[in-house]
């Protein structure tokens, strides 16, 4: 049978894998782009080289105005040094910061209030051109013992590259903020929805119990009267099966509701529910309930009997043969907590399934619908603000399930 459950955690392994595909191919897209465009931006500096260095080197005069128009066209911010590190001219960077007020144009006056030069400006812009691209070499005719024969040429990224390569993380971060939204939102409906399916279905159930329920307890006043049968055992446990039917029902009816606690004694309850269920269980498993009397804890009868009942039923069906149900109530007095201990003698939970055990749909039976525990987590955490886990289990020695209830004092149930 497929389970609903686990094809959802399915669905979501194919969800995080199509959505790691379309990452994965939108980082490579990008990388293409950027490759191709720092490809482009690399042809436009060596472009502004060669244009230099015909300047260098040409006697022919008609020719260079040419060479200086192909040169402005490359837009690309570059330095070139000598084979010393000394800048010797550069391109395409913040006017407002290589302006060099030293140098004076015959009949232009001087701006005072113009920016000064700043050659720190030129070190920092040469320092990051470095790290971002390779020199591109320049070889020069031998001029003279002063001469460089090479200079180099350092340019910088244009800010659409460098945006460029940023862009992908922005996108596939707003992407997964939308997913997480939408996902959280979706879930969120979707639970509340389901919520609203079991609530309906389980009130309905209670009303419909209700009817056979009563007729019950009236044919067994009938069969008492008739046959005179008030003290037969037999009738009592009939009552006590009927009564559980009740409870039953008035369980389903809580659901959806806030149900009220009370003040009880753990000791008391547990043991109310464990001498009903061993009696109808097979005697080669026995029962021991051990622990304190005096803790109490705030309890809502009905739904804490379906937790034992979950749990209890899971020993049972965890004991093959003869076996033993060991039930410890205890506290811990530096919290202020009551400890629950129920421990069996069956086949064990593996390690790697402490946490699954509590998922709807998850059973180990070729029968059922894995609700149980699922069901005792959620009237634990929600209902009564405990906690319930697996404390200990060993494959083939048994299973010990741990829940913790706050401790309520006398002096605090006095106090309030």
């Amino acid at each position: 049978m497929l389970n609903t459950y686990q094809n959802k955690r399915l669905w979501k392994y194919i969800l995080v894998t199509f959505a790691t595909v379309i990452a994965m191919g939108s980082l490579l897209y990008t990388n293409y782009l950027v490759r191709h465009i720092a490809q482009s931006e690399r042809k436009r500096a060596q472009i502004w080289a060669l244009a230099t260095k015909q300047i260098v080197v040409s006697d022919d005069n008609d020719f260079l105005p040419f060479v200086f128009s192909v040169r402005d066209l490359s837009t690309v911010p570059a330095i070139e040094t000598d084979e010393k590190g000394e800048i010797i001219n550069a391109k395409g960077l913040d006017t407002t910061k290589t302006w060099n007020p030293e140098i004076v144009v015959p009949g232009v006056p001087v701006d005072k209030k113009a920016p000064k030069y700043d050659p720190q400006y030129f070190k920092d812009e040469l320092q990051t051109m470095k790290s971002q691209n390779e020199p591109i070499k320049m070889d020069l005719p031998p001029m003279g013992r002063d001469r460089a024969s090479y200079v180099l040429i350092y340019y910088r990224e244009s800010t659409l590259l460098q945006q460029l390569r940023i862009f992908p993380y922005i996108q596939l971060s707003v992407i997964a903020a939308f997913l997480l939204l939408a996902y959280t939102s979706f879930n969120s409906s979707r639970k509340s929805e389901q919520n609203q399916v079991w609530v309906g279905l389980a009130k309905e159930t209670a009303h419909q119990l209700g009817t056979p329920i009563s007729s019950l307890m009236a044919w067994i006043e009938l069969i008492k009267e008739k046959f005179n049968a008030e003290e037969d055992p037999l009738m009592a446990e009939m009552e006590n099966d009927v009564k559980r039917l009740e409870i039953v029902a008035d369980r389903f009816s809580k659901i959806g509701s806030v149900p009220k606690l009370e003040t009880l004694s753990v000791y008391n309850v547990v043991e109310d529910f464990v001498n009903y269920f061993k009696v109808r269980v097979s005697t080669n498993i026995s029962f021991e309930l051990s622990g304190g009397e005096q803790l109490k804890a705030g309890l809502n009868i009905p739904l804490f009997d379906w937790v034992l009942e979950n749990l209890l039923k899971n020993a049972v069906n965890a004991i093959e043969g003869k076996g033993k149900i060991k039930v410890t109530i205890s506290a811990n007095k530096v919290k202020d907590q009551v400890f629950i201990d129920v421990s069996d003698t069956g086949k064990g939970i593996p390690r790697s399934k402490f946490l699954t055990v509590f998922q709807p749909g998850y059973t180990t039976r070729k029968r059922g619908w894995g609700l149980g525990l699922s069901l005792t987590k959620r009237i634990i955490e929600n209902y009564h603000k405990g906690h319930i886990f697996v404390r200990d289990s060993e494959l083939g020695k048994g299973t010990t399930f741990r829940i913790i209830l706050a401790n309520i004092r006398d002096e605090q149930q006095t106090a309030t």
